[in-house]
């Protein structure tokens, strides 16, 4: 409920994380609530042009699978966008990935921010990165490790393989009366 999602955002400010790295899935009045610098939004969710309109302080994510998504969520005023899966990946059972040739060019053809998502490994990470993609989110190769604090220090020694810049740099929230 929107109550138990506010609360869990209370909890995690007592255990220091900080309304920079708050960033709500799908639910703009908790993430108003709870003082979160963002929302992402998936197919599901409120179109962005909405969404933009009821939080227009809020960084903006959009979850998309294709160069026209990703282009029709910058229109619509998205600060970011979350693009997958590249790689097969467990919870989407079935699915191909969409490739690193796709993730390239949806880099190419925004100027927001693009975070790669799907399937990603400490051992694709590299390639991953080369896109010129700002980021990688991960999960299950996170949440579903036998040893996860290994897991992120494997994700941390391979981003800091990388020696290329990404293509955009993350955005800032935006502060009253800044467009």
């Amino acid at each position: 409920t929107a109550r138990e999602l506010w609360e869990w955002t209370q909890t995690l400010g007592k255990v220091g994380l900080t309304r920079e790295k708050l960033i709500i899935n799908d639910r703009a009045d908790v993430a108003l609530a709870a003082g979160a610098v963002g929302i992402q939004t998936a197919y599901h969710s409120l179109p962005a042009p909405v969404m933009r309109h009821l939080a227009p302080s809020l960084l903006l994510g959009v979850s998309v699978h294709s160069v026209e998504e990703a282009k029709a969520a910058e229109a619509a005023g998205a600060n970011y966008v979350l693009f997958g899966h590249v790689f097969a990946s467990a919870s989407k059972p079935g699915q191909a990935g969409r490739g690193l040739a796709a993730l390239r060019e949806v880099v190419e053809i925004v100027s927001i921010p693009v975070i790669a998502l799907g399937g990603i490994t400490p051992e694709n990470t590299v390639e991953i990165l080369a896109t010129g993609c700002t980021g990688i989110a991960v999960l299950s190769a996170v949440m579903q490790a036998k040893e996860p604090v290994l897991s992120v220090q494997q994700f941390q020694q391979a981003i800091s393989q990388v020696r290329t810049s990404p293509r955009h740099v993350w955005p800032t929230a935006k502060t009253e009366g800044s467009h």
